[in-house]
């Protein structure tokens, strides 16, 4: 699946998360796999929260971190690939 900005990312119900000095610990109770983000992809695990299309979230972190657009929607589209293929959110 090519991911874009219109598509929404829901975070699995199987993964445990937590913050540790500014940054994301997702425990994966179905493989018990731990998996670490750094202090943005922790903001948009949190912004993942609501079942916001990725469109929205690109909005936040644009707004919230200074960015350049075309960075932000790479970013964002690469981390959310890699938290498909884990299995730690589903993109619809």
């Amino acid at each position: 699946m090519h991911i874009t900005l219109a598509h929404r990312a829901r975070r699995s119900d199987d993964v445990l998360f937590q913050v540790v000095g500014g940054e994301a610990v997702l425990l994966d109770l179905r493989r018990e796999q731990y998996f670490g983000l750094n202090p943005v992809g922790t903001r948009i695990w949190q912004l993942l929260a609501d079942d916001a299309p990725l469109q929205s979230v690109f909005e936040a972190i644009c707004n919230e971190y200074a960015v350049a657009p075309e960075s932000a929607r790479q970013d964002l589209i690469e981390l959310i690939e890699q938290l498909a293929a884990a299995d730690l959110v589903q993109v619809a």
